[in-house]
């Protein structure tokens, strides 16, 4: 009887475990987070709002037109500059626990978008392929759409990192207010320009936000921590694989716009206007090179002994 009894109990934990058991549809332990997150929305607003009911329409969304995201992204620009002229004279904040919650606040919603859009993306990657995935307009679907719009708004909250750095009266570089301000212009570029493709340089930036932001936020709270060099390291491949992914759909969308009739090799148009496919790969080319520049100046070229004085670039 007692052998009965520890081999149903075995039985049952196993198929306990096996419930949660990741599939191609749900990758993380065989839960469809978009539900939950829905869920989650829907019980916080009261049931205003939903994510599975949103639709992305210029003009009736915030930050939805482009005289709008040019407004708010010169008034970052003018609040940082005007900022540190005026404050030049103050004494510098510390701003220790608003600083913590800030970068504990990003790495989580940075890890939130991230898990929904690699639920959305592995199951059409391997039902479909990578080209369907990049290209079709069949990848691009409600719940994708709605994260690239939550994760692009999510793109002026991280303004505040050069806030706090203007407070603080931290350094300024070029790369740093430029990356903030091209960022927040290229989402808003490949949102409203339906390019396909841009999951992947997202789910690239995500994961190094994650750890990124945990970096900061570590840093924030006293901790030392080894790996700092990384976060740049993992921003220069990120970029390189954005590049590699963006410049085929872009050779995709000339041969079909200009030269169709050339014969050249062509695999098929993809989804998204030249316009945001041009500034992507524009924007992004940028970045690589910069990037590269600070990490040289930084961590090779005799910057070594002074990157502890050198604040976040990203």
């Amino acid at each position: 009887m007692q052998t009965y009894t520890l081999s149903t109990s075995k039985k049952f934990c196993l198929e306990e475990v096996a419930k949660f058991r990741p599939t191609v549809d749900r990758p993380f332990f065989n839960i469809y987070l978009w539900d939950h997150f829905n869920d989650a929305v829907k019980w916080v607003t009261a049931g205003r709002f939903q994510p599975k009911n949103f639709e992305f329409v210029a003009g009736e969304l915030p930050l939805s037109e482009v005289n709008s995201v040019l407004i708010f992204i010169a008034f970052y620009y003018v609040v940082v500059f005007g900022g540190r002229y005026l404050l030049k004279s103050c004494r510098p904040l510390k701003l220790t626990v608003f600083s913590q919650i800030h970068n504990l606040l990003l790495t989580s919603v940075s890890l939130l978008w991230l898990v929904l859009i690699v639920e959305q993306a592995v199951p059409m990657v391997y039902r479909h392929g990578l080209y369907f995935a990049i290209c079709d307009i069949r990848s691009w679907t409600q719940p994708m759409v709605a994260l690239y719009y939550f994760n692009y708004i999510t793109k002026f909250v991280e303004f505040t990192d050069t806030i706090l750095m203007v407070l603080k009266h931290k350094r300024l570089t070029f790369l740093h207010t430029y990356h903030h301000g091209a960022t927040a212009l290229l989402c808003y570029t490949e949102l409203v320009g339906y390019t396909a493709v841009q999951w992947v340089p997202i789910i690239l930036n995500l994961t190094v936000h994650v750890l990124m932001y945990w970096y900061y936020f570590l840093s924030a709270s006293g901790v030392c921590v080894w790996w700092k060099a990384w976060v740049t390291r993992l921003q220069i491949i990120q970029f390189i694989l954005d590049m590699i992914f963006i410049y085929f759909v872009l050779y995709q969308q000339t041969v079909a716009a200009y030269f169709m009739d050339s014969g050249l090799p062509f695999c098929g148009k993809c989804l998204g206007s030249l316009t945001a496919i041009y500034s992507g790969a524009a924007i992004v080319t940028s970045y690589l090179f910069l990037f590269i520049s600070f990490y040289i100046e930084v961590y090779k070229s005799g910057g070594a002994k002074d990157k502890k004085k050198i604040d976040r670039k990203a």
